[in-house]
């Protein structure tokens, strides 16, 4: 049972009571990130999110990390395209100090000069650390050949130059901007009666914002080439074709079609590019999902030399899913997995928790469980045939790292 509320502010809370559990988890989600920026502002949602750890009003950067380990207790935080969320997870005698600490920092985290300085070094290691992880850019590249100069195809961390540009003046009011009431949701599960969204409403139900003006910012999707030239050892491969929205109502369909091509060890991509032709150890295929938009991606990473071949299968396997349809077993099959694996995740109060938050504040809406299962159900073998005639077309984008940054001959 998920219980609703809205504070007079627009503050929205949502509360899933697990009794069974000994644990609370709470998130604070703002529908904010990198597609909400400029290019002179890009990196600032990830940045921001970095300096609420860095000290408040009452406690220095290390008094948060020691509250938490003090009792226990897990704190982190992570920022997307469409989101930014901050989260703890307690034991259920805790959560009233968790809640304590995270308002704290949402609303008295000070942004000094010194601290400033220090986390911009932080923030352009994981640059670092990122560009030394070809498997993980070229996935930031082909977003960037799928939307263009749209913000959707902005790089989550930023760059080296916008970065240094952020002064605490420049975060403040990103945060009056963007972090508005009727853009956050509170949202817990676990060990907690339905009395605990008081206590959210005292430290969220009356704070203001600014005036946050939504933009209609509808990205395109574009068929573009991107590659780079990496010193690496393998060629890292990436293909996008146009998916869909959040919420969409095909959205299960995609799922499933998802799952069979290559979402698991049985998948046809893990099958026929591992499996029978042992060409690369990482093969696998997923679908990002935006408010107005979405992208299903097709990785695999190979040696320089085998490039040709594994785009090759890559496209043959996508040939004879459109041409051929899917079998009633990999229809069953996955459709179990799916079901399986949703109710596995509900196991845990952190999954819980981030589930209701991202339905709210993306959908503004709740299924059950059962709902979700007969939704998963009604998925039929025409509906998956269909769905990957209209996805799997002519029209993809492709990014590419590799040795020498060229295409294969075949594409």
């Amino acid at each position: 049972m998920i219980n609703k509320y809205t504070c007079q502010n627009g503050v929205r809370i949502v509360l899933e009571q697990i009794p069974t559990v000994r644990s609370v988890a709470i998130g604070i989600w703002i529908g904010t990130g990198s597609r909400n920026e400029d290019p002179q502002t890009n990196g600032i949602s990830h940045f921001l999110e970095h300096m609420f750890f860095k000290g408040t009003t009452t406690k220095t950067a290390k008094e948060i990390a020691e509250s938490f380990d003090s009792i226990g207790g897990q704190v982190n935080a992570f920022t997307s395209k469409e989101y930014t969320c901050y989260y703890a997870k307690v034991l259920d005698t805790h959560s009233k100090f968790a809640l304590d600490v995270l308002a704290d920092m949402f609303f008295n985290s000070t942004f000094v000069e010194e601290e400033l300085k220090k986390e911009k070094n932080v923030v352009l290691e994981e640059i670092k650390m990122y560009e030394d992880t070809p498997d993980d850019i070229v996935h930031d590249l082909l977003s960037r050949a799928v939307y263009g100069e749209h913000p959707l195809g902005y790089p989550i961390l930023g760059t080296e130059d916008t970065l240094n540009t952020f002064t605490g003046d420049s975060l403040k009011e990103y945060i009056h901007e963007r972090y508005t009431p009727e853009n956050v949701v509170i949202s817990i599960a676990g060990n907690i009666s339905e009395s605990f969204i008081s206590e959210v409403e005292q430290y969220f139900g009356s704070y203001q914002g600014g005036n946050n003006e939504p933009t209609e910012n509808i990205p395109e999707f574009h068929s573009n080439r991107i590659s780079r030239k990496k010193e690496t050892e393998q060629a890292h491969l990436c293909i996008g074709f146009n998916g869909l929205k959040v919420g969409h109502d095909d959205i299960y369909s995609l799922i499933t079609l998802n799952n069979i091509l290559g979402g698991s060890m049985s998948s046809r991509l893990f099958q026929e590019v591992r499996e029978q032709r042992g060409l690369a150890y990482s093969v696998f295929s997923y679908h990002s999902a935006y408010q107005d938009s979405g992208i299903v991606t097709v990785y695999g990473g190979t040696g320089a030399k085998q490039l040709n071949v594994l785009y090759e299968t890559i496209q043959d396997t996508l040939e004879k899913l459109k041409q051929n349809g899917i079998t009633e077993k990999e229809l069953t099959n996955s459709k179990e997995q799916l079901k399986g694996g949703l109710m596995l995740s509900l196991e845990s109060t952190n999954s819980r928790m981030s589930r209701n938050g991202k339905n709210e504040l993306l959908l503004k809406r709740h299924r059950s469980l059962d709902e979700i299962i007969t939704e998963i159900d009604l998925v039929t073998k025409k509906s998956v045939d269909d769905m990957a005639r209209s996805i799997f077309t002519d029209e993809f984008s492709v990014s590419l790292i590799s040795p020498d940054g060229e295409f294969p001959a075949n594409l």
